[in-house]
């Protein structure tokens, strides 16, 4: 609750929480980016880590890179792999 002073009146405003459903009704008339923006920032938490663990990914990936790039290892094509992976599921 809260109160305003407005030409010496004083008014006092309980504010309600929205419920998650007025909120998603809310976002239906946003621009869709917009409602990407809200969503990056409502999942930011969840996808953090720890700086270490990023640091660490960052290495393996960069080694990863250097070896297809230099021919050390080969690359194996998208299709292969979910050919794989089809097997695998037995599908």
């Amino acid at each position: 609750m809260f109160t305003l002073a407005k030409n010496g009146v004083l008014k006092q405003f309980l504010i309600m929480p929205m419920t998650l459903d007025q909120i998603v009704e809310e976002t239906r008339n946003w621009p869709p980016e917009k409602v990407g923006e809200l969503v990056g920032r409502l999942t930011e938490d969840l996808h953090a880590s720890d700086p270490a663990i990023e640091a660490a990914w960052k290495t393996e990936i960069g080694r990863r890179v250097a070896e297809i790039e230099s021919g050390q290892v080969q690359g194996v094509s998208a299709e292969t792999v979910s050919e794989r992976i089809r097997k695998i599921l037995g599908r």
